[in-house]
């Protein structure tokens, strides 16, 4: 565990560098420099990309962190292999998008026709993606997070705020800001090239034939598998803001993703706390040790929940603050409560701990099948009932719900099929300490007018509740011991 928390804590550091980078784009300088239209076709755009990612990938991003360890002695073999099929992968998703182009067109036309313009960035966004994801996958097989996370999070997130400054000072055109965003996901990939060449791990080699035929077919087979299961959680994140884009408009999908964005901030330690525990996870099946995976399994719930929970407190209780700074705030703000619905969806996925990421690497794999069938439908038919009633709040509280079943289900099924669950008594701990903490910050600061001395005293208040509940509801008692030893290590 300790290995796993200091790669996240590299991991973290990159995100959240990411998110302040992020949260200047999203809430100041994209409401500052573009029109609601503009940002709306600005995040449509990436969405439809990153949509068509993970089937252009084939799912081999799981594929390549569950096999590594039985390639290592052809890992470049390997890794060459996994680049070209996703290749194969991309070319056939371009050639499916050419042929549906109609029924694209058909579902953008009437509110959203800009969208139809820019069909070549997607393609575009989706191939560097692609490729990023490869090489990223290929990383975490090495334990290499932290400068992939890097590039994703931080270098990316710079070199939009760098394109929009120059639409801004009106060096470029509004075209050429939209085609600019494939130049930027296409530097972050010759980033993520040079580092990996730098530390040795970037090489190819066609030795293919060297593999055996069944261990082609396995690494073929079950990444097609697992691509269903990795399309659940991003389908919940993007389809929601297509269907707003489609359905309603895309000055309602600049409001909605600018609420997202606020919230979405909650389940970075997730995503850091992920990338290095699926390797983990792998190889502990690899060597049928389920006891550890049960004990890894209850550790990342209480410790991914500890966080994200006081990150949820900080934004959902400071959210007239957060919205206070945004240029013409009047008309974003009707996402308040997007930021609620979605917090809490993330809550939930946060609240199961790593569920896919154990029935993607146990021999049940082949459940993400159902799973994400079931989401997938889920998810539209309720955005098609809930966005006419309710709007961009109806699309927010689609996804909480599909978030909601799809974990019920895979918590089901791992708890019935391998006997493992992540819950425990401190989690519940959690969950009460969070709703104490919420009431007596919102009847103590009641009265204090949004902006900026409301936003460090209401911060600071919660922290100072929550982290000393926490100490005295002692959870994560163990991790509590060791870093007051450690800071008692640190005094001269």
């Amino acid at each position: 565990m300790k290995s796993i928390a200091r790669q996240s804590i590299l991991t973290t550091i990159s995100s959240y560098l990411g998110v302040l980078i992020g949260y200047f784009n999203v809430l100041l300088l994209l409401p500052y420099a573009l029109e609601p239209e503009q940002i709306g076709l600005f995040r449509t755009i990436q969405d439809l990309a990153l949509l068509l990612v993970p089937f252009a990938q084939l799912g081999l991003g799981n594929g390549i962190t569950r096999f590594y360890p039985q390639a290592k002695d052809k890992q470049f073999a390997f890794f060459s292999l996994s680049l070209f099929l996703s290749m194969l992968g991309f070319f056939l998703v371009a050639i499916l998008f050419f042929v549906f182009r109609e029924y694209l067109v058909s579902a953008f036309a009437q509110n959203s026709p800009e969208v139809i313009d820019f069909f070549g960035v997607v393609l575009f966004i989706a191939l560097f993606s692609v490729l990023n994801s490869i090489l990223d996958s290929f990383c975490r097989s090495f334990l290499k997070v932290a400068i992939p996370t890097f590039f994703r999070e931080v270098l990316l997130r710079l070199l939009v705020s760098i394109l929009v400054l120059l639409y801004f000072f009106k060096w470029i055109e509004f075209i050429q800001l939209m085609w600019g965003l494939s130049i930027v996901y296409f530097l972050t990939l010759v980033g993520m090239i040079a580092y990996m060449m730098k530390i040795g791990i970037f090489k190819i080699e066609f030795d293919f034939k060297s593999f055996p035929k069944e261990f082609l077919q396995d690494f073929i087979k079950y990444s097609l598998i697992t691509l269903l299961g990795t399309t659940g959680s991003l389908l919940i994140m993007k389809i929601d803001s297509l269907m707003v884009t489609s359905m309603i408009g895309l000055d309602a999908n600049a409001i909605y993703s600018i609420a997202f964005a606020i919230a979405i901030v909650i389940e970075i330690p997730r995503r850091a706390v992920s990338q290095v525990v699926m390797p983990v996870i792998a190889e502990n099946f690899a060597n049928n040790q389920l006891g550890k995976i049960n004990v890894l399994y209850k550790q990342v719930a209480v410790h991914q929940l500890l966080i994200c929970m006081l990150l949820f407190l900080g934004i959902w209780s400071n959210v007239n603050n957060l919205y206070h700074f945004v240029p013409n705030n009047a008309v974003y703000e009707a996402g308040k409560w997007v930021v609620l619905w979605i917090g809490l969806g993330k809550i939930i996925d946060i609240l199961f701990s790593v569920n896919g990421e154990i029935i993607v690497y146990s021999k049940y794999y082949i459940f993400n099948i159902t799973a994400t069938l079931i989401m997938s439908v889920t998810v539209v038919l309720l955005n098609l009932a809930l966005i006419p009633l309710y709007g961009i709040e109806g699309a927010a509280i689609a996804s909480f719900l599909a978030m909601g079943l799809y974990n019920l289900i895979k918590y089901a099924y791992v708890k019935i099929r391998l006997s493992l669950d992540p819950f425990s008594w401190d989690v519940a701990k959690i969950i009460v300490l969070g709703i104490v903490v919420y009431f007596v910050q919102f009847f103590v600061l009641k009265k204090m007018d949004s902006g900026l001395m409301d936003l460090i005293i209401r911060s600071v208040l919660i922290t100072v509740l929550y982290l000393s509940g926490a100490f005295i509801l002692k959870i994560a008692e163990k991790s509590q011991k060791e870093l007051i030893q450690k800071i008692k290590g640190l005094r001269p």
